[in-house]
């Protein structure tokens, strides 16, 4: 649910006003809703407070609070206690000192400080929003106004929710209806479309302090404005009210209860609407209304606001930049420049997931920009003529399944109208009258997984359509059974759509939108939808569409504005059927830099369009199996950390030949100890005579016998065992950590003896060689890695099916497995060089020893040179090699 934040801004009100020094940090708790429980063990000293010192209150991952006496020097302890390195420690999120006068605190994540008077906590609540779940909004905007417009509206809504009954779906759209009627009114009397500050004027002249009479007034001067200035309604009204004009547009059309704000909400209303909207960027209004919208409404729609730059990444090289390199083309040319202006009145943008309609804004202003320049151009070339604007705003279509993001899109629309017909007057001439409003973009509400689309934005086959947008980022987890049944129709006919994403749904209907057409498409999607088994299961029917990846970008961090911020790796992708010219980018320094290639690949790299298909088994012969470690399921019981071996050892020193040595993926990369037991083999008789071991026997049969994710098969194995056993019996075996750091270039990988038991979290290569070890660990195995693996964030996700069993091996002589294996001892020898160092270390690409790079490199060039005598130049060239390579192999 929703955090009511005039709770807590009321609670704190209450706690300044009467302040009790020893029972403050209480009231501070209680106000942002700390269990009963918790203020409890603080208060009788248990273990949950972490600080030390008499009248301190510390909590994990949570605060540090201190009270400071007034003969103490408040600023030099706050900077102690920041330094402390308890703080670190226990990750304390915020520091806390007052003495009641002066009120510090440090946000020890963003490290951001609060320097404020102590009555002034209250009116700064939102600094510790994060206690109760609530990341500050990050809004991806150049304007600060932008941000404390979205503090101000999030402070409203959470009062309307507080104080009035929302329970219904009809209340929820009635408060969505108000809130973009009350935002069209703060925008409209600071941009010139009513008289300045009239709205404002208007509430505080005619209405009571405690806002008692407020809703009514709102309702009434909701219908004054759809009323026309000549009807019969707006007669018998106060001339305060009719002196507002006539809006029109549906905004104001249906009977919508405008909800109780009392004393406080119209003090806030009126802080809204104090502050100057001229300056608030219509985009941003979808990003405004989502940091304060439901937390759990919000991951079930899959939504990702859009900052402006990431928005132009996607619009930029689908349409801007050819219309503006156009434009340059012909800036002389006077026949050239109309056919230009009127190519721009006649193109279509279309979001088939359009949220709050921050794309369709932006590309909105960037065309009605790029038209005003045309027009400068023109009246270069003839100074007399005169122009209105051809782009309208129902040339943009869209299509959301949010009724509330279908209203605040509408209405960002027409405002971004008004701003761009303020510049058309400042730089062009006379522009359309603000009112009454007019079209405001094709905008359906709806499931756009079930609309025809052609039904939405209608398009022949020679007209100028673009599909862009950042649909839901939802994976195969969280989907809701109607999400999962639209997969399944938009997908009919496909044999099987294993892990797709959720954003596939988009691409496909998107490539059958705009085949055999001039239209063309580029979308965010999360950055699996280029990576492992989804490549083999969407791209080759999306090309048999005869459609050409013509825009990529590779992976990078999408830069959302949702409240938690959660970290998304996405990558956009541009479909046509015409273009000739394909774009691949790369970051370099934080900034994108575009290629002109021949084809881009769906695993987004310059090459052909083969997708790799995982594979049960090795595809070439004589290449041994790797399969995955063992999986205990254990819920913890045959697992063993230092402490809990040695307790073990000290009660039942007959359990030593049971106990072995575990390595995960973290034990494994970071030297760290872990233990299992191991009972293979072991006999009932030899269990009975250990109860500590038996008695962990009895936990793992209980844990299995209550989990529901479980089969009946696995739940009556016996429990002494692991679920899963793929220990090599003998000899030593490679193993490879199923995810590894994005920046290494190299997973490390080694040798282990059959004794030291491999958890699921690795892949295990039985009796593997040092020439296996070589080829695993040569960069262009890692390259094929990079391409082909699925990722875990941006983390990559090694797998035997998609990486290991698909990669084309090299044809090799015996000279030159000999040569290979004496580099890859090479490499083994070198790392002991270091024994004090972790393979994470040894592996961190700013701490590599300079010896073990060279080692790498060295062995890197001799693998290289078994796939042809040039040397590669680099990544690009190597996985070429490879794709052709493996191409030919499949096809034999």
């Amino acid at each position: 649910m929703a955090v009511n934040q005039a709770k807590i801004f009321e609670h704190l009100e209450q706690l300044v006003a009467t302040p009790e020094q020893e029972e403050f940090i209480y009231g501070f708790l209680t106000a942002f809703e700390f269990p009963k429980a918790t203020l409890s063990q603080i208060r009788q000293g248990g273990a949950r407070n972490v600080a030390k010192e008499p009248g301190h209150v510390g909590l994990k991952n949570k605060l540090y609070y201190q009270p400071v006496a007034d003969s103490d020097h408040i600023e030099s302890a706050f900077e102690r206690r920041i330094a402390d390195a308890a703080v670190a420690k226990n990750k304390i999120r915020f520091v806390l000192l007052t003495n009641f006068v002066r009120f510090l605190a440090w946000d020890t994540l963003t490290k951001e400080r609060l320097d404020i008077d102590f009555e002034e906590l209250p009116r700064n609540y939102g600094f510790f929003l994060p206690l109760v779940g609530l990341e500050k909004a990050i809004l991806n905007s150049e304007n600060p106004a932008d941000v404390k417009a979205a503090e101000k509206m999030g402070k409203l809504f959470d009062l309307i929710k507080g104080r009035n009954d929302l329970s219904k779906a009809e209340d929820i759209h009635a408060l969505n209806v108000f809130l973009t009627r009350l935002l069209f009114c703060f925008f409209a009397e600071d941009t010139g479309i009513f008289e300045k500050g009239q709205f404002t004027s208007a509430v505080k002249s005619y209405t009571a302090e405690d806002g008692s009479d407020l809703d009514q007034f709102l309702t009434d001067l909701f219908t004054v404005m759809n009323s026309k200035l000549d009807s019969l309604s707006r007669q018998s009204l106060p001339i305060h009210l009719t002196a507002f004009p006539y809006v029109n547009g549906g905004l104001f059309a249906s009977d919508e209860p405008v909800p109780e704000l009392g004393l406080k909400g119209r003090r806030i209303l009126l802080e809204c609407s104090a502050m100057d909207w001229s300056e608030i960027n219509p985009d941003i209004f979808g990003s405004m209304f989502q940091a304060v919208i439901d937390v759990e409404q919000r991951s079930r729609l899959g939504q990702h606001y859009t900052s402006y730059s990431n928005i132009m990444n996607v619009i930029q090289p689908l349409f801007l930049d050819p219309l503006r390199t156009e434009l340059e083309k012909q800036r002389t040319n006077t026949n050239g420049l109309k056919r230009l202006l009127f190519r721009l009145g006649k193109v279509k943008v279309f979001d088939p997931a359009c949220g709050s309609g921050n794309f369709l804004i932006v590309a909105y202003k960037e065309l009605r920009l790029l038209e005003m320049d045309v027009i400068q151009a023109l009246l270069q070339c003839d100074p007399q003529s005169i122009f209105m604007s051809g782009i309208h705003l129902d040339q943009f279509y869209g299509i959301e399944i949010d009724d509330f993001a279908c209203e605040i899109a509408r209405l960002s629309l027409w405002l971004a109208e008004h701003q761009l017909n303020k510049q058309w007057e400042e730089h062009i001439g006379s522009a359309p009258p603000a009112l009454p409003l007019r079209s405001s973009g094709k905008i359906w509400s709806g499931n756009s997984l079930k609309i025809d689309w052609q039904t939405v934005c209608p398009k022949d086959v020679d007209e100028e359509v673009y599909v862009i947008g950042n649909p839901p980022f939802l994976g195969t987890l969280g989907r809701s059974d109607e999400q999962r049944t639209n997969m399944q129709s938009v997908f009919r006919g496909f044999k099987s759509l294993g892990g797709l994403d959720f954003v596939a749904c988009w691409f496909w209907k998107g490539a059958q939108y705009i085949q055999n057409s001039r239209a063309e498409l580029a979308l965010v999607a999360t950055n699996s939808l280029c990576q492992g088994e989804q490549v083999a299961t969407l791209w080759p029917s999306i090309f048999e569409l005869e459609l050409s990846i013509h825009i990529a970008y590779p992976t990078f961090t999408w830069a959302n504005n949702a409240r938690d911020k959660a970290a998304v790796h996405v990558v956009i992708v541009g479909l046509s059927g015409r273009s000739k010219i394909r774009l691949l980018y790369q970051q370099v320094d934080g900034q994108w830099h575009s290629k002109q290639v021949s084809n881009i690949s769906p695993y987004l790299v310059e090459g052909g369009n083969i997708a790799v298909v995982a594979k049960s088994k090795p595809m070439m012969n004589g290449i041994p199996s790797l399969i995955r470690g063992n999986g205990p399921t254990d819920g913890g019981h045959l697992l063993l950390d230092r402490n809990e071996r040695d307790a073990l050892l000290r009660l039942e020193p007959q359990a030593a030949r049971w106990v072995k040595r575990i390595l995960g993926s973290d034990e494994f990369l970071n030297s760290q100890d872990r233990w299992c037991l191991w009972l293979v083999s072991i006999t009932e008789a030899e269990l009975q005579l250990m109860p500590h071991v038996y008695n962990r026997v009895q936990k793992v049969a209980e844990m299995r016998r209550k989990s529901t994710k479980l089969s009946t098969r696995k739940k009556s194995k016996t429990p002494h065992l692991f679920d899963e056993i793929r220990q090599p019996a003998s000899g030593d075996y490679i193993l490879i950590p199923r995810v590894s750091s994005e920046r290494r270039a190299y997973i490390p990988i080694g040798f282990f003896s059959s004794d030291i038991i491999s958890s699921d979290r690795n892949f295990i290569l039985p009796n593997g060689t040092l020439y296996e070890f070589a080829i695993l660990t040569s960069i262009i195995h890692n390259d094929w890695m990079r391409l082909v693996a699925m990722r875990l964030k941006s983390d990559y996700s090694y797998g035997n099916k998609i990486v290991y069993n698909t990669f084309p091996w090299p044809d090799v002589t015996e000279i030159q497995r000999e040569s290979i294996i004496a580099l890859a001892k090479t490499v083994l020898l070198t790392r002991e060089n270091y024994p004090e160092s972790t393979l994470a270390e040894l592996y961190d690409p700013l701490k590599m020893p300079a010896d073990l790079l060279n080692a790498h490199q060295a062995l890197d060039e001799a693998v290289d040179r078994l796939y042809r005598d040039k040397p590669f130049k680099n990544a690009t060239e190597r996985l070429s090699c490879l794709l052709e390579r493996y191409e030919s192999l499949t096809k034999a």
